[in-house]
């Protein structure tokens, strides 16, 4: 199956099977979630490598957590595991901590690991679920689900589509990190240079190309991409941005570039304390 293909596919089952789901895990921390699933993909064949992508896996999760808020996590990596996609879905009833921003603890956790060869796969994938999972009417039937049966019935009426902006798919706390990273590296000395360049990739294998070429020429210009915003202004240009877009920000891990300055926003700091 090619990309073109692949993107095509509009429901989430054409990914998923009911063998590819736990309904109840018995993991109760993170880590030993993700490995839960990972077994369940590799019993299957799905992948190779299992140790290496836990690894990777929870490399990843240690930069910035993968968890939605209203507990749902969507860890994942982009390697080459064998295949195209495999995913892999778990669902805890005592619920695990992700360190979701909400401190919610999370209770369903989609798994992801797609080819390096697809790198447009999961915005397409990101597109659909959080489109599902962010209505509270979705995510209550879900939790309620009584068995791997129903469970799957209901992730089955997930519509797939292409990504329509960055704003849906791209995650601000993945370009604030990124930022901490590349400045970070300016000043780090050689023996840390390594370590921070493999943290970047990590973050610049999830995020499509035009948004971080233009975080590239922005951190080149300015010696920052991602400004907050504080009391209604960017502190990138100290300009007031409008009440709807300053609202909007506030909570949100959506995509704001300021129509003054050009860069991107995230939610003050001081403010989420």
């Amino acid at each position: 199956m090619d990309q073109k293909d692949i993107l095509g596919i509009s429901h989430f089952s054409d990914y998923l099977k009911p063998t590819q789901i736990v309904h109840d895990l018995k993991a109760s921390d993170k880590v030993d979630a993700i490995d839960e699933l990972l077994d369940v993909l590799a019993k299957l064949k799905l992948l190779k490598n299992r140790k290496v992508l836990l690894t990777r896996l929870i490399d990843r999760e240690n930069l910035v957590s993968t968890a939605l808020g209203d507990g749902i996590a969507v860890p994942h990596a982009r390697v080459d595991a064998g295949g195209e996609i495999a995913i892999a879905v778990g669902r805890s009833s005592a619920g695990i901590d992700f360190e979701a921003l909400d401190k919610k603890k999370v209770r369903l956790i989609i798994l992801i690991i797609w080819n390096p060869q697809l790198p447009g796969l999961f915005n397409h994938l990101f597109a659909g679920l959080a489109g599902f999972l962010r209505k509270p009417e979705y995510r209550d039937r879900i939790f309620a689900a009584k068995d791997k049966t129903e469970l799957f019935e209901i992730l089955s009426e997930i519509e797939l589509r292409l990504p329509q902006d960055d704003k849906i798919v791209s995650r601000a706390s993945l370009l604030r990190k990124l930022q901490e990273i590349e400045m970070k590296r300016k000043k780090a000395p050689k023996a840390q240079q390594k370590t921070l360049h493999s943290q970047a990739a990590l973050i610049r294998e999830e995020l499509d190309q035009a948004l971080l070429t233009r975080f590239d020429r922005l951190m080149e210009r300015y010696g920052f991409a991602v400004a907050e915003v504080e009391d209604g202004a960017c502190l990138g240009c100290n300009i007031s941005v409008s009440t709807e877009m300053s609202s909007a920000i506030e909570g949100s891990n959506d995509i704001y570039v300021c129509e003054n300055c050009g860069k991107y926003l995230v939610t003050s700091k001081k403010k989420k304390k």
